[in-house]
């Protein structure tokens, strides 16, 4: 690579959009930032979820097979000003919580790099990854990853082979 690319890569403007609700996702966002640096967007539904994490599934389970999309608090008022995004989740129903899915709806996303993230309790990114794609189809969609919630912030080694793998951050040392 020389100079002027490494200058490009250099200037390219990072956001790291993502939703929590236990911090897993959170705590995986952090770490992204950390690594590659960027500005960081919590997205966040108007309607809080129940505090009861079985009352959380019922609704959600409504709102993915509804394909509802819940309002969220705000929007990223310079989302132009982005080359790319990474986007988390956690693992709801083998998908992107709703209000990924209402992030993803409400800004274009056209002539950008989206790079998905997400955390599971166990069931893997299922079709997490997958969905986040076709919502992104005008976009330029790398390869994501998920990794398990609970133990996410011991995961930096896992997350930094994985940037590294993309290829669009030179390679990054700790």
């Amino acid at each position: 690579m020389n100079t002027n690319e490494m200058d490009e890569e250099l200037q390219q403007k990072v956001l790291i959009a993502y939703y929590t609700r236990t911090g897993n996702t959170e705590k995986f966002a952090n770490q992204i930032k950390n690594l590659v640096g960027g500005d960081l967007f919590r997205i966040e539904e108007v309607n809080e979820y129940p505090p009861s994490y079985q009352d959380v599934l019922k609704v959600s389970k409504v709102e993915i097979d509804d394909q509802i999309k819940p309002p969220i608090k705000s929007m990223v008022e310079n989302i132009d000003e982005y080359d790319i995004i990474f986007v988390g989740t956690p693992n709801w129903y083998s998908t992107m919580a709703p209000p990924v899915a209402t992030f993803l709806s409400k800004h274009d996303l056209s002539e950008k790099t989206v790079i998905p993230f997400a955390t599971h309790g166990g069931g893997g990114e299922a079709r997490c990854l997958t969905d986040i794609r076709k919502m992104s189809s005008q976009a330029t969609v790398l390869e994501g990853i998920a990794i398990y919630g609970s133990p996410a912030e011991a995961s930096n080694s896992e997350i930094l082979m994985w940037l590294n793998k993309l290829q669009i951050f030179g390679n990054i040392l700790i």
